[in-house]
């Protein structure tokens, strides 16, 4: 049989398919995929999210009040920041073949690292935290000048502010690495507050024309998805603390209402915000994306609660750091759901986002002034998910049935 009657005479080898599957490089700016669905190398990318936000968690669980709730939420903004670097690269430039998995692989390699450093990054381990997370941003950086590499002339400098503030905030890690606990972590905070302040400020400056961040439906899946993530710690946190305690019918009753809390957070906050598309306007755009950002941290430090509460069945009174730390936590994601109400795209027939933002914001104000009294951990969850169970049923609208569930 000669070449020309086989049925596959141009036999592609092993050498053209590797230079294929690696040598394409990323996606320029204004190259989006149509339809692109959340791919599995990127679910795979989010658990080892899930362990640093388990361990972040886990220094609120073991240290709560104001001090433990202050080095979390620095330490997981700096876990957020790293987490939307990585996610909008692969959803901006990425692509489904081997250059952009090796990428991702690399990524969860050094993220591995970082979760090691993660719970106790507030104090003892800060220094290792820093260096590591500098090491994180150096690969992110690279992967970010590729693209300038390859981009349309006209569009490199759409790129030269974000390598710039990845070069900034590489040389602050670097320089955190030898600062004691309190001034590292301040440093740490402003870090992250000049990520959420510049870049939506350089994002709203640029010509509409200019601008290629869109909300696709990609990354509207993906942002839920974290969100489920950071909700799973609720469980974590439920069966911490029965785990530190005789497993007797209080504790068990208060560790299932601790678990209906976290359910009254999904049901609340996937009813009313999630999975939508945020409203065209770039400013309500910017406040969506931004606004996940303290709503994906107070899921986990309702979860980083439940610990303390289950394991405080049997006290007459819930101490006041596990109490502040529940409340508030479930206080500010009602009032982040409601604020995030008004970035996306709803039904007519549902409450407009000035009633739906009294709601929820008078459920808040219930919620801290059953904390303020510290009662009994299962009269705590009791009555928070009572309130949870009202600012839903006030704010319910029903939706049509599909075909199928008739």
């Amino acid at each position: 049989m000669t070449s020309e009657t086989r049925p596959y005479p141009h036999r592609r080898t092993v050498g053209h398919g590797l230079r294929a599957w690696y040598g394409r490089g990323p996606r320029r700016h204004g190259e989006p995929i149509a339809g692109r669905t959340v791919s599995y190398v990127e679910l795979f990318y989010d658990l080892v999210f899930v362990v640093l936000v388990g361990q972040a968690a886990g220094a609120l669980a073991a240290q709560p009040g104001w001090r433990g709730a202050a080095e979390f939420a620095t330490v997981f903004g700096l876990v957020w920041i790293a987490w939307i670097n990585g996610t909008l690269y692969h959803e901006l430039h990425g692509r489904e073949d081997g250059r952009s998995r090796t990428y991702i692989f690399a990524q969860m390699c050094v993220l591995a690292v970082l979760a090691v450093f993660t719970g106790h990054a507030g104090n003892a381990d800060g220094r290792q935290f820093a260096l590591t997370y500098a090491v994180l941003l150096v690969l992110l950086w690279w992967q970010w000048y590729e693209v300038r590499r390859r981009d349309h002339v006209q569009n490199r400098s759409l790129s030269t502010p974000y390598l710039a503030g990845l070069l900034v905030t590489i040389v602050v890690m670097l320089a955190t690495s030898g600062l004691p606990e309190a001034p590292r972590l301040a440093a740490w905070a402003a870090v992250v507050l000049g990520w959420v302040v510049l870049g939506s400020a350089s994002v709203l400056s640029r010509a509409p024309g200019r601008s290629y961040f869109q909300a696709t439906g990609s990354l509207v899946e993906r942002l839920a998805l974290f969100v489920i993530i950071v909700l799973g710690e609720t469980v974590v946190g439920v069966v911490g603390g029965v785990t530190e305690t005789a497993a007797d019918p209080l504790t068990l009753l208060t560790a299932v209402l601790g678990l209906g809390v976290g359910f009254g957070l999904w049901w609340t906050l996937f009813d009313v915000v999630g999975v939508r598309e945020p409203r065209p306007a770039r400013t309500r755009l910017m406040a969506w994306l931004f606004c996940h950002l303290p709503l994906s941290g107070t899921l986990a430090a309702a979860g980083a609660a439940m610990v303390g509460l289950v394991a405080h069945a049997h006290a007459p009174r819930t101490p006041p750091p596990v109490a502040w730390t529940l409340g508030g936590a479930v206080a500010l994601g009602l009032v982040l759901v409601a604020a995030l109400s008004a970035t996306v795209v709803r039904d007519p027939e549902e409450l407009p986002s000035s009633r739906l933002a009294l709601v929820l914001g008078t459920g808040a104000c219930a919620v801290l002034a059953v904390a303020a009294f510290t009662p009994p951990a299962w009269l705590l969850a009791l009555v928070v998910l009572a309130v949870l169970s009202g600012t839903w049923l006030t704010t319910f609208v029903p939706r049509p049935l599909p075909p199928d569930a008739a």
